[in-house]
């Protein structure tokens, strides 16, 4: 499983996401969908959307992406989905103290340059 820290992949970059949350969580989440269907990401890919970026795109799964909304903390749960996987996991984040807790856990991990790269190379839509 790909499981992707929207939150922090989507604020890795300076692209003015923070003017409209939701607009940007739906743009990033839609390239992700192109990224699966394209076979560019293996599925399954869990994105956890968190605060008001949750009103950009509806909670479930389509296009072999299953989209996630924390009423709480995205971290936790982050952490819940790793701790409830029934396979590998690998946690896309920066987040120091997220990433630390996933390892623990057994995920693997990768950075949000590395997703950004490989959404980058797909073309099409821009987060």
């Amino acid at each position: 499983m790909l499981l992707i820290d929207a939150a922090n992949v989507i604020g890795s970059r300076p692209t003015g996401w923070w003017k409209d949350r939701p607009g940007a969580a739906r743009v990033f989440v839609e390239r992700v969908r192109t990224a699966v269907r394209a076979g560019r990401l293996p599925e399954p890919v869990v994105v956890v959307l968190e605060g008001d970026s949750r009103g950009g795109v509806e909670p479930g799964v389509d296009d072999g992406v299953t989209v996630l909304h924390a009423t709480g903390s995205g971290d936790d749960m982050l952490v819940a989905v790793i701790t409830d996987a029934a396979g590998p996991v690998t946690l896309v984040s920066a987040d120091r103290a997220l990433r630390q807790r996933a390892e623990t856990l057994g995920a693997d991990l990768a950075r949000p340059g590395w997703l950004i790269d490989l959404l980058d190379d797909g073309g099409g839509l821009r987060a």
